[in-house]
């Protein structure tokens, strides 16, 4: 593969293309599965000319910048503190970034410029959070923010100038609005207003008029808005499930409060991804999901580029991560099941692609699983999909088998490279990965039918699925296990109380463990989702009886272990007071348990070495009670 001259010195500047080699005989160190390239989040500034990413310095997370000419990549930022977590060009010059909080922690939006690296704090330090509404420059200097600084439980829209930090308020929330929109000239003219179950969708035909009603849609029935269609001053492009089951790709007219027409829809699943192009003035391609992702395209030229990236990387999938204004240079991903990729560069006009980094170099030469989709029935007879991986060079036959179901519910699982499931494969195990009711992706019917479900339909289809591969003989009933993060460490603690007579030993990382303090402590900015929550988990003061019988908290007595438990102490989602109560009844009934407890962590355990030793501790339990009959 040839790389075009100006670009290929930049690249060896980065140190980009050395390869690590691995005995395939040795078993691969679990640090390797979870290792990052030193470089990510790459980004092509507008007109095309530098690449900016991340990369550390001194330990810390700091953003890089290289020209596509001649010159050496050059640290802009100087963090010694806390990781820049993301960042985007403003326009040429500027580039606005914010680091890694706590929930203790004031917000903090900088601006540094691309050429004197000096640095600006955009935003005073306040405990507030925030959403951008556009990352467009506005007027050469103004963007447009969403802040709940006046008000913790609702978001205000502000237009925040990066060069003199003045910021006005353009939209106040009257205590509804859940998401706000911008026109394609940055004014705020839609808006999605919330009693919690049902939805409106709120219209104004410029920033000095009064919203009005355009329609109103139960949280189940979703209109959500993409972007206004060129020309056009009253329609938009939506995803919308209104009288359908599955999203589809519609225009909607503002003005007439209907969807006047459909784009584009799939028969089986929802539409996820809808990517637009400046240069064609509309939608340029949808990505959704199957078995696998797969994609529909609009434009033409948009798909000759794509498939000519695609034919030379051995027909990967490939994300368009980036790419410069004038649409002919492209940062892309690319991944399979079985590889974690790595990120290009491709320049059209050149009709060259270049190597920027592998996005875990450590898995380089390794063999790893492949994940292949399975389709069962649930004891009600209803069809539940999943995926299966099977460890690389062993025949599907009576082996040990780790159960992943994913968090939310209302998430899913892809078909796509995923850390933990080549990790735990690796170690000998089957993965079982469902998507039981409830999950996202198959329709409003199916999502909706986890309602209520929590310890109910939910984890009896993933108690089938477990039950199929029994009987297909692909798992040995008994060497079963069950591992999940949030929700998905719910279903862990709640198979360990309920179905301990399926699951050999079960694993939760930031389980939740009793459905009343998960209610009780939502965030503030999450109270005008209340009732949504109320439809979706249920009612603590109606159906108090419900939530007891279903919160592992209550159920410690009909645990027999082994049990696992990963647990941070600022755990802003789960109460580690409960869990510490849970431990101490465990251990004296003298339940075998392994408790991974880390005060400084929350929900997600951030600190990589902190990471890498819950994972060994996990592969030990999973090895000690899984490995033999």
């Amino acid at each position: 593969m040839k790389i075009f001259t100006p670009i290929m010195l930049v690249f060896l500047l980065l140190g980009i293309g050395a390869c690590t080699n691995t005995d395939k005989e040795d078993q691969v160190p679990i640090e390797s599965f979870f290792k990052k390239s030193a470089k990510g989040n790459f980004q092509l500034s507008p007109d095309g000319k530098y690449i900016a990413y991340l990369q550390p310095y001194k330990g810390v997370q700091n953003i890089y910048i290289a020209s596509l000419a001649h010159n050496q990549p050059t640290r802009i930022t100087t963090e010694s503190d806390k990781n820049v977590t993301n960042f985007f060009w403003a326009d040429n010059e500027e580039l606005i970034f914010w680091k890694e909080r706590s929930e203790e922690d004031n917000l903090g939006i900088y601006a540094v410029n691309r050429a004197s690296f000096s640095v600006r704090n955009l935003i005073m330090p306040e405990p507030m959070r925030f959403r951008w509404v556009s990352q467009r420059l506005l007027n050469s200097n103004e963007m447009l923010i969403a802040l709940n600084k006046r008000d913790s439980s609702v978001f205000d829209v502000y237009r925040l100038n990066i060069h003199d930090c003045n910021m006005q308020m353009v939209a106040q929330n009257p205590g509804n609005v859940s998401s706000w929109f911008a026109d394609l000239e940055g004014k705020v003219r839609l808006a999605i207003a919330s009693d919690g179950v049902n939805e409106t969708l709120l219209y104004r035909e410029n920033e000095h008029c009064a919203f009005k009603r355009v329609f109103e849609n139960n949280f189940k029935n979703t209109v959500r808005p993409l972007r206004f269609i060129e020309g056009e001053t009253d329609r938009i492009y939506a995803l919308s499930n209104v009288n359908r089951d599955k999203l589809a790709l519609v225009i909607v007219d503002l003005k007439k409060g209907e969807e006047i027409k459909t784009v584009y829809a799939h028969p089986e699943v929802d539409l996820d991804n809808i990517r637009f192009s400046t240069k064609a003035k509309g939608p340029a391609y949808v990505d959704y999901d199957t078995w696998r992702p797969e994609r529909h395209y609009f434009n033409k030229r948009i798909e000759k580029i794509h498939q000519s990236i695609r034919k030379r990387l051995h027909n990967y999938w490939i994300r368009v991560v980036d790419k410069d204004d004038a649409e002919t240079k492209f940062i892309v991903r690319t991944y399979t099941d079985d590889n974690p990729g790595a990120f290009y560069l491709y320049s059209l006009q050149e009709d060259q692609l270049a190597k920027l980094a592998d996005v875990n170099p450590s898995l380089n030469d390794v063999k790893l699983s492949k994940v292949k989709p399975i389709t069962y029935k649930a004891r009600d007879g209803r069809e539940i999909n999943g995926y299966l991986t099977i460890p690389f060079n062993k025949k599907a036959k009576y082996l040990p088998l780790i159960v992943v179901p994913h968090n939310g519910p209302s998430s899913r699982n892809i078909w796509e490279y995923n850390s933990e499931v080549q990790f735990l494969a690796s170690r000998g195990y089957a993965i079982f990965q469902p998507n039981y009711r409830g999950s996202t992706g198959y329709g409003k019917a199916f999502w909706s039918a986890g309602f209520g479900e929590w310890g109910g339909k939910i984890q009896e289809d993933i108690a089938d699925g477990v039950k199929y591969l029994v009987d297909e003989g692909i798992a040995d009933p008994k060497r079963v296990g069950l591992f999940g993060y949030s929700f998905g460490g719910f279903c862990a603690l709640y198979g360990a109380c309920f179905h301990n007579d399926l699951y050999r030993c079960t694993a939760s990382y930031s389980g939740i463990t009793n459905l009343f303090t998960y209610l009780k402590e939502v965030p503030p900015y999450y109270k005008p989702y209340l009732l949504m929550f109320y439809e979706m988990v249920g009612n603590p003061e109606k159906q108090a009886d419900y939530f007891r019988a279903v919160s592992p908290a209550f159920h410690v007595d009909k645990i027999k272990g082994p049990i696992f438990i990963a647990q941070g102490g600022k755990d802003e989602r789960g109460n580690v007071n409960e869990t510490n109560q849970m431990v101490r009844e465990l251990k004296s009934r003298q339940i075998p348990i392994t408790y991974f407890l880390k005060e400084k962590e929350g929900h997600y355990f951030k600190d990589e070495q902190v990471r890498l030793e819950f994972y060994k501790q996990l592969e030990s339990f999973f090895s000690t009670n899984l490995k033999n009959n």
